[in-house]
């Protein structure tokens, strides 16, 4: 206790001079190296940040923070923000044992949980409170105990109320058992997340009362005057009606942002300078992660073109970009080979464009290189959201709901061809503003926002895995869901029915089945089933690439391939925090 102690009362007493240089998270870690020799970059002055073995104990507990110049307490793990690297083995059985020390009273409850995103273990062994364990109380221990049969980058969070926002998240790297099909001379985890001071319950409180509490960009009269200098008076007039019987923005393409929000990569914000040291023409891995409660990044590395090599853990051919767009829950592999210059910007830009977080590859400490400009800020059309590419669409078919609480809008695309038929549960449903009518998979759209910048930009018709379907069979059945919401209410689902009315979705173990998305909303929603791959679908039904995690923008409709090959009760849901909260999530039975 007394050693707990010294240390909390040292964290505490951090200066504003600390805060400054961004050192007061005490977690600007990240790197790594090959198994037999370890290349760490920055590590936090007091504590190992990285775990490696076999066998792991990892303290759950609370930590005064520092990002804004104000101390607040975040939730961490072995003191840590983010919590530590954790570096298992292809092939090896890991133990965890996971003990809970939160304080009483802490306001982030008396409950905890991990849970070891994307990877392949015993239902019991996911870390779900009420659906595979009953989570882990003050004072106890749960061991975890895995076989760990795939490689890859992957990371490990908090699945209990919404401590995953205070703090409780940290990479998770496999090293696979056969050699990899590229080569590197660095290794470093990028791991990128979104802070806020307020308490994550408070932040979700004023979410469901004041929804657009964070969309400050409303378009005003002077952006009326200047479209229909652009577009003519008819058009522009179409086009705010649509978006004011909808009793919707354009510009609302983030729930949570930086007025909220300061983001970080690895555990320290952009004057923190987190720096990846390297010497010029060696080949550079950045293992990307977005531990994000609800921010889509867009990232580039001025001057460096990246050679994707893989997503979501899982190799994919590689693919040259300059840029690519990160959902929450997703993880890109990419190698750089600096040279020319002595250090570059790691920049990763918010998809609503009001903030951003940077560090710095770079030949020695101290460096850094010009930070970019914040690219403009993008709005949501008619055609990103389903309903055709046309803005004279017909305003008749809106369907009005009671109540006043908003259009159900039911646009009709000018693709008759590709029309989507909607489940009985969203019609006249006080929980849907919305429906798409002619989704389409988007697979080779760059994403709002990313489109004709002049830049390479990653899409996921770009992503293919280097191996072909690992299941070989067709799908036996089909599974449509759609995602539905409510704006002004902050209302999230599956096909109008939130979590807490839903039934769950029953899977026949060993069966190989087909899930279809169709996003009825105007938000972009990572979803990510767990225990089990998404093999994610070409708009022809072919295997294309494997992943944990599909991005579903506006509009969109995708379908993947499961293999329902673990046993149990599994979860299924929205990574952005709070919409799975707000009842975005299912349950997943997969019964024999």
């Amino acid at each position: 206790m007394s050693a707990d102690f010294s240390d909390y009362e040292q964290r505490s007493k951090l200066s504003r001079r600390h805060f400054v240089q961004g050192l007061a998270a005490g977690g600007a870690v990240a790197g790594l190296g090959l198994w037999s020799k370890p290349l760490w970059a920055l590590k936090s002055p007091d504590r190992p940040n990285v775990l490696a073995g076999t066998e792991f104990d990892l303290a759950i507990g609370e930590t005064p923070m520092n990002f804004t110049g104000r101390t607040r307490t975040a939730i961490t793990v072995n003191g840590s923000l983010p919590a530590p690297i954790l570096r298992w083995r292809e092939g090896d059985t890991v133990t965890l044992r996971v003990s809970n020390q939160l304080p009483a009273g802490s306001i982030h409850g008396h409950e905890t949980s991990l849970h070891w995103h994307g990877i392949l273990l015993p239902a019991n062994m996911d870390g779900v409170p009420g659906l595979s364990f009953n989570g882990i109380h003050r004072g106890e221990t749960y061991t975890y105990r895995l076989q760990v049969r795939q490689g890859g980058t992957y990371w490990y969070h908090s699945h209990s109320a919404m401590q995953e926002q205070a703090g409780l998240y940290g990479a998770l790297v496999i090293d696979p058992a056969d050699p990899e099909p590229f080569a590197y001379d660095r290794d470093y985890v990028v791991l990128l997340s979104d802070w806020t001071d307020l308490n994550p319950a408070a932040l979700f409180s004023r979410l469901k009362k004041m929804p657009s509490h964070d969309n400050y960009y409303k378009r005003t009269v002077g952006d009326f005057f200047r479209d229909v200098d652009k577009n003519g008076l008819d058009a522009t007039s179409a086009d705010r009606k649509s978006w004011g019987e909808m009793r919707m923005t354009p510009t609302d393409l983030s729930d949570v942002n930086a007025h909220t929000y300061t983001y970080l990569i690895n555990g320290t914000t952009s004057l923190g300078n987190w720096t990846g040291l390297f010497r010029s023409g060696e080949k550079v891995r950045l293992r990307f992660i977005n531990g994000s409660s609800m921010t889509h990044f867009d990232v580039r590395i001025p001057g460096l073109k990246m050679t994707v090599v893989a997503a979501d853990g899982q190799y994919v051919h590689p693919v040259s970009v300059e840029e690519f767009r990160i959902a929450a829950a997703e993880t890109f592999d990419v190698i750089v080979e600096p040279s020319g210059q002595d250090a570059f910007t790691i920049f990763a830009q918010d998809m609503g464009r009001t903030g951003y977080v940077s560090g710095t590859l770079a030949v020695r400490e101290g460096l850094r290189a010009p930070v970019p400009a914040v690219d403009p800020r993008p709005l949501l059309t008619m055609q990103d959201m389903g309903h055709g590419s046309r803005m004279d669409h017909d305003m008749s078919k809106m369907k009005g709901m009671e109540g006043g609480c908003g259009a159900n809008m039911q646009v009709q695309g000018m693709d008759h061809g590709n029309m989507v038929s909607h489940p009985a549960s969203e019609t006249g449903n006080p929980l849907v503003d919305m429906q798409t009518m002619s989704p389409t998979p988007k697979l080779d759209d760059p994403g709002i926002g990313l489109r004709d910048n002049g830049r390479k930009v990653l899409t996921y018709a770009d992503l293919k895995s280097t191996f072909e379907d690992p299941d070989g069979r067709d799908p036996g059945r089909t599974i449509e869901l759609h995602l539905t919401g409510h704006m002004e209410k902050f209302a999230w689902s599956f096909d109008g029915v939130k979590f807490s009315s839903a039934d769950p979705l029953k899977l026949n173990y060993g069966e190989r089945m087909r899930i279809v998305l169709v996003n009825d909303t105007m938000m972009t929603h990572p979803i990510h089933l767990h225990g089990m791959w998404s093999d994610l679908e070409d708009e022809h039904g072919n295997f294309q690439v494997r992943k944990h995690t599909i991005d579903m923008p506006p509009g969109s409709k995708r379908s993947y391939r499961v293999r329902a090959d673990a046993l149990g009760r599994w979860a299924y849901h929205c990574h952005l925090l709070y919409h799975m909260e707000a009842g975005m999530m299912r349950e997943v039975r997969v019964e024999e």
